[in-house]
């Protein structure tokens, strides 16, 4: 018996994933530098305990809905869960993109958006950026009327820069979008670090929907866990095509967990946006080039010598960043995550010495 053949559109196309390496200190997924409190644990350990193994959980995923749409301001409709942010785009773009339909994205950024529309069958067009990473509204407006995009990302703050949009950024591009049938999807994974949020443009005449996940500003990672904020009407599109039971019961269980230690993880996130501005003050006197970030991590450049070989220098000190220098736009850059404080200064303390 011969093999199946695959799609011919997937049959060159490389898997996404993060290189993991077997090191001391690992800054290269923008994971939470600390784990969620003892008691999140408890609580999540109890659930098990508590649970009804032998029945489906709840399909729609009310409960842990309902807690977010509280959380938020929002009604319970204009929640959508699913496993990790990743699926929230993917049942997006299920929905939303497919065979003959576009979606745009404007590189350098997340590289999900466009791996993700691909594998749902959706053409992909690419807008560019500036030199300095920001958006371009001009070129944005290139893009809309060139295209007529299905759906159109945007992410603030953007990944891998960590750079954040304009706070007016969002009611310029609906603007552009006036008149016509385009999905504006705003990627805020790390949108609690940042000072604004397009949450708050939500409304049910407005095609707009903003992503986020538990696995930043919750500690999370593991879990799998993201959702979206949208119109009524979206949310209830994406319900025919998920598949049923597709939030496990446990899951369920952890992220209305999660969200009764709101309080400690808003000093987690303040612990992170303070050792953020350490270490880009710290990379000042480094021989670097620095983009300020309002994300959990921060893209910067070595001026002395290349990305490629500074990584593997901090590969063989057993600490391990992502490397970007081989990306579209970004050559020689490299991305940290912001660790723990020990973390971050055995980081400094291993750049000085490669660096001099």
């Amino acid at each position: 018996m011969q093999r199946p053949a695959i799609r011919d559109d997937l049959a060159l196309r490389a898997g996404y994933h993060s290189p993991q390496l077997d090191v001391e200190v690992r800054l290269n997924t923008n994971e939470a530098p600390a784990s969620p409190p003892a008691a999140f644990a408890e609580r999540v350990a109890q659930a098990a305990r508590d649970m009804e193994w032998n029945r489906y959980p709840d399909r729609q995923a009310t409960a842990l809905r309902a807690a977010l749409a509280e959380r938020y301001g929002r009604s319970v409709g204009e929640v959508f869960v699913g496993n990790g942010s990743n699926e929230v785009l993917q049942t997006l773009m299920l929905t939303f993109g497919g065979v003959g339909r576009t979606a745009a994205v404007f590189e350098p950024t997340y590289a999900l958006h466009s791996h993700i529309s691909k594998t749902a069958g959706t053409t992909v067009v690419e807008g560019a950026r500036r030199d300095d990473f920001s958006l371009d509204l001009d070129e944005v407006q290139r893009v809309i009327e060139q295209t007529d995009p299905n759906v159109l990302f945007l992410c603030s703050p953007n990944n891998p820069s960590g750079l954040i949009d304009p706070p007016d950024t969002v009611d310029r591009v609906l603007e552009m979008l006036a008149g016509s049938h385009t999905l504006l999807v705003v990627d805020e994974a790390y949108g609690q670090f940042a000072p604004s949020s397009a949450v708050g443009r939500i409304d049910e005449d407005t095609a707009m929907v903003v992503s986020r996940t538990f696995s930043k500003t919750w500690s999370m990672a593991s879990a799998r866990l993201g959702y979206l904020l949208g119109p009524s009407w979206i949310v209830d599109e994406l319900f025919k095509v998920i598949l049923p039971y597709h939030l496990d019961g446990m899951k369920q269980a952890a992220g209305l967990a999660a969200l009764e230690f709101g309080d400690e993880m808003d000093v987690r996130v303040a612990q992170v946006i303070e050792e953020r501005g350490r270490l880009l003050t710290a990379f000042e006197d480094l021989p670097v080039t620095t983009w300020n970030s309002a994300a959990s991590f921060f893209l910067f450049r070595p001026e002395t010598m290349g990305g490629d070989e500074l990584w593997q220098a901090l590969v063989d000190r057993s600490i391990l960043l992502r490397n970007c220098a081989s990306w579209p736009g970004l050559e020689g850059c490299l991305r940290v995550t912001i660790g723990t404080p020990e973390e971050n200064d055995r980081l400094l303390a291993a750049l000085q010495d490669i660096l001099g």
